[in-house]
């Protein structure tokens, strides 16, 4: 058997990322998501794209994916492996410690080639030493779903300085079903964490003046909502809800909102995600009409 060769690619070798053979059952290969014109766009780099070779067969590949200007990668979520042992030996060599988000079509456990296909991917990351964070529901509006009526229940302004956000963000990450928002609470503390949200929210490509606090026809308090857009798509970026607003169905009317000021602003396609385990706010999701299209599982 040859010897195994990882490294990353030179300018130029998308070929050679692109000769592995794959059914696209899972993965970004799964969304027919161009890695060329990815790259094109600054998003994927030949520096964060790697392959394992044995001769000249790729036998595993990896690309970690980032903003244009970004100068490390924000993630992984182009990962495949003909060769479990190679793909866990390629995640181990690359200099990334990224999340891994593994895209998957809704019920994928139910179809025996898509699961072998996603255990596989799994197995080889959690061989290298990632462990499993969450699984979150998908969604992807279009005008076609049908665009909900606002709620007359809340205010809405316009989300002043940080100082008034990071407040929110605090009371908000206080009893969160977010995952990715209690390991960064029991990691950086309250104060952090509200920052590391802030901080994300900031790094979309979208104008703060979108954002919207809200308050009751009283004033108190309710929550956030942050319509965005990422670099390919407008996006539900954030809905939070203060704990003692909480079991109201709130976080309905914020993405209500949240919605409305997108197609306010042009769009046509809206993205959004939320914990499995938030069963909330997918409730909040289905009733405004957002269709589960994919199924992610994130290990870090």
């Amino acid at each position: 058997m040859s010897e195994l060769v990882i490294r990353a690619l030179h300018a130029g070798e998308a070929e050679l990322f692109l000769s592995m053979p794959d059914p696209g059952l899972v993965g970004v290969a799964m969304t027919g998501r161009s890695y060329r014109e990815t790259a094109a766009a600054g998003r994927y780099r030949p520096e964060w794209t790697w392959v394992a070779l044995r001769g000249d067969r790729v036998v595993a590949r990896a690309a970690w994916w980032g903003g244009p200007d970004d100068e490390a990668p924000l993630t992984l979520d182009w990962f495949d492996v003909a060769d479990l042992d190679a793909g866990a030996t390629l995640l181990r060599a690359a200099p990334f410690r990224c999340e891994y988000c593994l895209l998957l079509p809704p019920g994928w456990r139910g179809q025996p080639a898509v699961r072998l296909a996603a255990e596989s991917r799994l197995a080889a990351a959690g061989q290298a030493g990632k462990r499993p964070l969450v699984e979150r529901l998908h969604y992807t509006w279009t005008p076609a779903d049908g665009l909900p009526d606002r709620p007359d229940r809340l205010r809405y302004r316009q989300a002043p300085g940080d100082d008034v956000v990071l407040d929110v963000l605090r009371r908000v990450h206080r009893g969160t079903l977010d995952a990715h928002a209690r390991r960064d609470l029991a990691r950086l503390g309250p104060e952090a964490a509200a920052r590391e949200e802030l901080a994300t929210l900031n790094w979309f490509p979208a104008p703060r003046e979108w954002w919207r606090l809200a308050s009751t026809p009283a004033g108190e308090p309710v929550g956030i909502a942050v319509p965005s857009r990422n670099y390919e798509s407008p996006v539900i970026g954030f809905v939070g809800v203060v704990p003692e607003q909480r079991g109201r169905g709130y976080g309905y009317d914020l993405l209500v909102e949240a919605t409305h000021l997108l197609v306010e602003q042009g769009a046509e396609r809206i993205v959004a995600d939320t914990d499995v385990t938030n069963a909330p706010m997918a409730a909040a999701f289905a009733r405004a009409g957002y269709p589960v299209v994919q199924e992610r599982v994130f290990m870090e």
